[in-house]
């Protein structure tokens, strides 16, 4: 990564929750979670969340570099519905060899919705790709 991203620094990302990124839309072959609300679903916060950890940390990437997420202990705690705003407020709390751990709280407008730890691992893409090529053909 490129000198910069210090310890404290923090950002924030919006972004409108779709209908489609609720509990019962999750897995469309999950019959067990038709009859569940549609609100936001935890997967889609915990991705919402992964996604304003990226967008902070991008800029500093080198050529050729990317972050994979590795790590997450969060809790969902109020129910959102499609159509209103989700804020998520990240900030680097430590860097550890190849990883970044962030601390991550979303907030909907009404409720803070969720909050915790998230980690990155900073990768070279074509080494991370040569990787995942090695797992596919030997499966």
């Amino acid at each position: 990564m490129k000198p910069g991203l210090s310890i404290g620094d923090r950002a924030t990302f919006s972004r409108v929750v779709r209908p489609e990124e609720v509990v019962p839309l999750l897995f469309p072959d999950a019959r067990v979670m038709d009859p569940m609300p549609h609100v936001f679903a935890s997967a889609y916060m915990i991705g919402l969340f992964e996604w304003a950890c990226v967008e902070q940390i991008a800029p500093f990437y080198e050529e050729g570099e990317g972050s994979l997420g590795t790590g997450f202990e969060m809790t969902h705690v109020a129910p959102t519905p499609p159509g209103l705003t989700v804020t998520v407020e990240t900030e680097i709390e430590s860097f550890d060899g190849k990883f970044v751990w962030f601390k991550v709280r979303g907030h909907d407008g009404a409720d803070v919705i969720g909050e915790g730890r998230h980690q990155r691992a900073v990768v070279q893409w074509d080494r991370f790709k040569a990787r995942v090529e090695r797992k596919r053909v030997s499966a």
